[in-house]
């Protein structure tokens, strides 16, 4: 199986190159720093598999992808998962990895490609269609973290991550921000995204330390840096304050 990756980060070129390196039919034809070479080569070279990233200074992937007239298999390797529902609606997609590279992880794409490929080669035009949707389907429902919803215990909360329940130390939370289907939770130590909404989070959290201050945000009111016209500084992120929210924002403060 020929492939070609695509990353504008050097390092990562080299990440995913090595962990080929340990799959035995799979063949690093050639690497791109950007999208714009890489669609010069596939005018005139066929391949079975892209390693593909989507933040790139040309094209994002998805724009690399529309721009390919019968674009091959794809795996999206990215560092920002927020993307995974977009990546639903292209047939051609087999799989959606978000970094740090594990090589575990990188395997079971390539078997799902092999799959895809496979399953392609041996079934009927109008049985493809519907078994490139399952695949697609298990993109989705592999990168995104479950649905049901968060649930607390003391000043723990516990949230559906790859399959796992996962303990998040509530008062370490300083920041929760709304991303279409998801919602990120930022701690000290670590961020997560979890599949799930503001208002069900919002629900497992203690009302005297926690406080939502704008539709997409809800935040750590002990946390709280610095507040200025309709916004307050977080750690480092500056948040939105809603014209709404501002007065119970305020009789939060203990203000001299």
């Amino acid at each position: 199986m020929n492939c070609i990756i695509i990353d504008d980060e050097a390092t990562s070129r080299l990440v995913i190159g090595q962990l080929c390196s340990h799959v035995d039919d799979l063949n690093v034809v050639e690497e791109f720093s950007n999208a714009i070479q890489a669609i010069k080569f596939l005018n005139q070279n066929k391949i079975d598999l892209i390693f593909l990233d989507i933040h790139m200074p040309d094209f994002t992937g998805f724009d690399f992808i529309q721009t390919i007239k019968n674009p091959p298999k794809v795996v999206l390797i990215t560092s920002d998962s927020n993307f995974a529902i977009d990546a639903f609606e292209y047939e051609c997609i087999c799989d959606y990895i978000v970094k740090p590279l594990l090589l575990p992880r990188f395997l079971k794409a390539v078997q799902k490609v092999t799959k895809a490929i496979q399953l392609e080669n041996s079934v009927a035009p109008v049985a493809s269609a519907s078994v490139a949707t399952n695949i697609t389907s298990e993109v989705v429902e592999d990168t995104k973290t479950n649905k049901e919803e968060p649930s607390s215990s003391g000043n723990d909360l516990y949230v559906n991550i790859d399959r796992r329940l996962v303990k998040i130390d509530i008062p370490s939370i300083y920041l929760i921000e709304a991303k279409g289907d998801y919602i990120q939770i930022k701690t000290d130590a670590k961020n997560h995204i979890v599949h799930s909404t503001l208002k069900k989070i919002e629900e497992k959290l203690p009302k005297d330390l926690f406080l939502k201050v704008h539709r997409s945000y809800v935040i750590n009111t002990k946390m709280i840096i610095d507040i200025e016209d309709n916004s307050v500084l977080i750690k480092k992120d500056v948040v939105p304050v809603s014209r709404s929210n501002r007065p119970e924002l305020m009789k939060r403060l203990n203000l001299l």
